[in-house]
């Protein structure tokens, strides 16, 4: 990692798609601490890395409060596990 003066972060990241998925264990709630105090470290020097992660956690609050537990037609759930069953 290059480094960086305190409280400047780096304008590229050098692996987004590793870094992505690394952020989404996080906010699953999958990653060791070990792994989050490296993020952590992550966030704090990578622009994209910080903005990714803060609208991926805003996302998720969203969600989170948003959306209610509706009936769903038997139909409807039957179909979607059906494609999700096909994608794996």
């Amino acid at each position: 990692m290059n480094s960086q003066s305190s409280g400047e972060r780096k304008l590229q990241c050098s692996d987004v798609t590793k870094c992505f998925e690394l952020l989404e264990s996080i906010l699953d709630g999958d990653m060791t601490q070990g792994g989050k105090e490296i993020m952590n470290d992550k966030l704090a020097k990578c622009q994209p890395c910080f903005e990714h992660y803060h609208l991926e956690q805003a996302i998720r609050e969203v969600l989170k409060t948003k959306c209610t537990k509706q009936a769903v037609p038997s139909e409807l759930s039957d179909s979607i596990r059906q494609k999700i069953q096909g994608i794996k």
